[in-house]
């Protein structure tokens, strides 16, 4: 299938979730011009408000509001339900669609080969975002990752990961999963983000998680709070001659000579300072979609620290 790739000139550096049943919120979220605002119809949805939320969803997307910059994507039940189906086919069939579809509890290639083939009909590209979140998805990563021209990322879950792997949610009780969502991401050249950073208190742990995750091949990661200058700060290029290296390939950084093959590392680690020169390169850092006035669980932060390289 041909699919319009207009993800490859994204930029994804924040990320916010808005409940379905608050419709309401999503003016404030994409005034904040988050790279991604996420109307969710299934986490943050009672059951019995399933419905509800995706007739709210609905009504928003028909009244076509501005998106301004941001990417707009719907959380939508697994395929495996009722709740499921009937989202999916809502959206395909919707004369305004959001710009992508994340797709949760995913386990096999097949349910995306499925989603392809049920939104060939559909008003928008409609990318798709698949959350590895179950010991099936991770044994088929490397095929999910592969199965559809519409996928522009994975999302790791840590937290029901480790439930289904029986080991504690700690970096190195997920290590092995995680290092397999990179490769499975990497081969499919798409996106890789990580679990939501839970810790409020500790962005100092935020921080080393997030050195870990990108020096492992992530290419984002999550957080449900708001990001300081500081912590942006921490995953700008350091110097001009930083991003000289980055630019042209080659050259000195930290004093030591960076030959021409290490060019596409150099611009993985540049950040969105060569967009303008490379207006095709995904660039994610830290960044905030703060000022909303909403709940941590109602609307969620996202930072992005690096991006996949093309």
């Amino acid at each position: 299938m041909s699919v319009d790739d207009s993800s490859a000139i994204r930029t994804r550096r924040s990320f916010l979730f808005v409940p379905g049943t608050g419709p309401e919120m999503f003016p404030k979220a994409v005034a904040t011009r988050a790279d991604i605002v996420c109307i969710d119809i299934e986490d943050a949805v009672a059951p019995q408000d399933k419905a509800r939320s995706r007739a709210a969803t609905l009504e928003l997307l028909a009244a076509r509001p501005s998106f301004g910059r941001s990417e707009v994507l719907v959380r939508i039940n697994t395929l495996r339900s009722v709740d499921g189906f009937g989202d999916l086919l809502a959206m395909a069939e919707a004369p305004a669609p959001p710009t992508g579809l994340m797709l949760p509890k995913v386990k096999s290639p097949e349910e995306l080969r499925l989603i392809d083939e049920l939104l060939q009909g559909a008003s928008g590209p409609l990318r798709l975002q698949v959350i590895i979140e179950t010991n099936a998805a991770l044994e088929a990563c490397h095929e999910i990752a592969r199965a559809s021209a519409r996928v522009d990322s994975l999302l790791f879950c840590g937290v029901d990961m480790a439930a289904d792997l029986r080991v504690a949610p700690t970096w190195e009780g997920l290590l092995y999963a995680r290092t397999r969502c990179v490769h499975a991401a990497a081969g499919g050249g798409i996106d890789l983000i990580d679990v939501p950073w839970l810790d409020l208190a500790d962005m100092d742990g935020l921080a080393r998680e997030a050195e870990r995750c990108a020096a492992i091949g992530f290419t984002g990661g999550r957080d449900p709070s708001q990001a300081t200058a500081g912590d942006r700060a921490r995953f700008h290029p350091r110097s001009s001659r930083d991003r000289l290296c980055a630019a042209g390939g080659g050259g000195f950084r930290d004093g030591r000579h960076r030959p021409r093959g290490d060019r596409q590392q150099a611009d993985r680690e540049a950040g969105p300072a060569l967009d303008a020169a490379h207006p095709r390169h995904r660039r994610c850092v830290f960044g905030s979609g703060a000022g909303l006035g909403c709940s941590a669980h109602a609307i969620r932060a996202t930072r992005l620290f690096s991006a996949a390289s093309l």
